[in-house]
């Protein structure tokens, strides 16, 4: 485990690394945002951004999405795979908003979580981006790859354990971009298979650099 002054340390030089971090998704509204995490599972954001701007044009309004018909929706969103149940999910979702919210994206934990296809993932990240919560953390495969390596987190699967232990260690105000900067920083450098240790700028605070 790192030292509450290497963690602060490590967050403060990923984010000098990445000083204009922020989500790759492409959105206008909080609700494209909310969509386009659904469309992301098991897909890559540039996919995601390539069918997104055809889908928001079909569709500009949550109205448009709740009243839309789910096969249609399929079509547009087929390349970001399992898209029958996106696709469900999203016209769902949007009736819900319209239904229980107003037409507005909740901006509490419990609430986002309780609309179709939305997990602790999305919610941290909609309560990160959207409304700038303090504490919000998003534990996506590059989170818990990197959390791991450099010895922030020992050995932790869980994706809620994960979330849990970061909140409790990252300073609030940086939890969300620093996220985002572990999304670069593992594309970029920390990669799954072969990091570039060589090329990290967290490398002497990192548990798998120094063995």
């Amino acid at each position: 485990m790192r030292s509450q002054e290497q963690i602060r340390e490590i967050v403060r030089l990923l984010l000098a690394e990445y000083p204009d971090e922020r989500c790759s998704l492409r959105y206008a509204k909080p609700h494209e945002l909310l969509f386009a995490v659904r469309l992301s599972a098991q897909c890559t954001d540039e996919r995601v951004n390539m069918v997104t701007p055809a889908l928001y044009a079909r569709f500009p309004t949550l109205e448009a999405f709740a009243e839309a018909d789910v096969e249609e929706v399929e079509r547009y969103v087929h390349s970001c795979g399992f898209y029958r149940a996106k696709a469900r999910d999203i016209v769902a979702c949007a009736r819900v908003l319209l239904e229980k919210h107003g037409g507005q994206v909740p901006a509490t934990m419990e609430e986002l979580t309780a609309l179709p296809g939305v997990g602790r993932k999305t919610a941290n990240l909609i309560l990160g981006d959207v409304f700038r919560v303090p504490g919000s953390v998003v534990v996506d495969t590059h989170c818990i790859r990197l959390m791991n390596r450099m010895g922030v987190v020992d050995g932790l699967k869980d994706p809620v354990k994960i979330e849990a232990e970061l909140r409790r260690l990252l300073p609030p105000e940086s939890s969300n971009d620093f996220c985002h900067c572990l999304v670069l920083h593992g594309r970029a450098v920390c990669d799954a298979r072969k990091p570039l240790c060589e090329r990290c700028c967290v490398r002497h605070l990192c548990r798998h650099f120094s063995g």
